[in-house]
């Protein structure tokens, strides 16, 4: 039976060549999993992990990230480990070099060492600036910028920074730039901009904002009026109806902001009778750029406004605004609210009149 224990030795030679190629094959993909460095196209990358994705959608969102990682491998290494529940939203700070064992450690783990920082609805570029270089875990590059230069930094194409940048809270991992975290807040609000302009209401009759940039302008000039969401869109009708009847918009933040560190806490007749460009007491239209940034809700606002035929709105003293058609109705609405007869030198902010 030579023929027969020729065939078995062939057999057998087969089959352990067959174990030493995948013997092999193991091998070199252990230690492709365990020690081979991930391809990165910076040194240092923050990478975000979105709720609910699994390994082919984690390996996809990493590489369009600046990770090379395939969607397969990643997913296949998860299952391996049993770990494709385990994987934790979140942001995280990659540094070369980095192997795809300790990415995934990492991911299961949590481990984004993260800290916060918080743009609140209404601040302005110099508040927004104020708070990052208060976070001690950021590692400081804006601080010596102009606003052309940190537009520059963010790649922005706008020539002035207010507005741009979505009021929200951003996590970082410790040694994150500021760049990074006003990148990120640049591109969210472009985002959020750009959807809602994209969704905004059709009909026939033309809209008064011609482009998401006037959107954003009227949206940030509702954030700092009203911080009520119940008034919000009331707010927006008076400023639209406004517009369209060709007034001026005689809002004492945007006068307040054209005033710069000059505003010492009292908005004062002779204020408002002081033309700058922001000034809308002494001209008509929108400001020529936000004031502060506006959150979703006020940018949803000013394309959403309220069906009104108001054109003033005074503080009533609990947060909420009293709304009116006609210049005598609002007289009669100050006189009710604000009862404590106002210096005329000095009116209250809430003033909403002809100067």
């Amino acid at each position: 039976m030579p023929s027969s224990r020729f065939s078995f030795r062939r057999l057998l030679s087969v089959a352990v060549i067959a174990a030493t190629c995948l013997a092999a094959a193991a091998g070199w993909a252990w230690w492709q999993y365990a020690r081979a460095p991930l391809s990165m196209t910076s040194p240092r990358l923050e990478v975000d992990v979105e709720r609910g994705l699994a390994g082919q959608g984690i390996g996809n969102a990493l590489r369009r990230q600046g990770v090379s990682v395939s969607g397969w491998v990643l997913s296949a290494a998860m299952r391996l480990r049993g770990d494709a529940s385990k994987i934790r939203a979140g942001s995280y700070e990659l540094i070369a070099p980095i192997t795809l064992r300790t990415l995934l450690d990492r991911l299961t783990r949590g481990d984004a060492s993260v800290r916060d920082i918080t743009f609140i609805e209404g601040w302005n570029i110099r508040q927004m600036r104020l708070a990052l270089s208060r976070q001690p875990d950021l590692r400081r590059q804006s601080q010596a910028m102009t606003d052309a230069e940190l537009l520059a930094a963010v790649g922005a194409a706008e020539t002035h920074p207010e507005g741009l940048f979505a009021p929200d809270s951003y996590s970082f991992a410790p040694g994150t730039t500021d760049i990074d975290i006003l990148r990120r807040a640049y591109r969210l609000q472009r985002k959020r901009l750009d959807a809602a302009w994209q969704a905004r209401p059709t009909s026939a009759e033309p809209s008064i904002l011609q482009s998401p940039y006037q959107l954003l302008v009227l949206a940030s000039i509702i954030e700092k009026e009203t911080g009520r969401e119940s008034d919000r869109a009331r707010v927006a009708a008076v400023f639209v109806n406004r517009l369209k009847r060709g007034m001026m918009l005689q809002s004492d933040p945007t006068t307040i902001y054209g005033m710069g560190e000059a505003f010492d806490g009292n908005l004062r007749r002779r204020d408002l009778r002081t033309d700058t460009p922001y000034n809308t007491y002494t001209r008509n239209g929108l400001p020529p750029t936000p004031i502060a940034m506006p959150g979703l809700a006020s940018i949803a606002a000013a394309l959403n406004p309220a069906r009104s035929e108001a054109l003033y709105f005074v503080a009533r003293g609990d947060g909420s605004s009293e709304f009116s058609d006609d210049l005598a109705a609002h007289n009669r609405a100050v006189a009710r609210y604000q009862k404590k007869v106002p210096d005329p030198m000095n009116p209250p902010e809430s003033h909403r009149g002809p100067p």
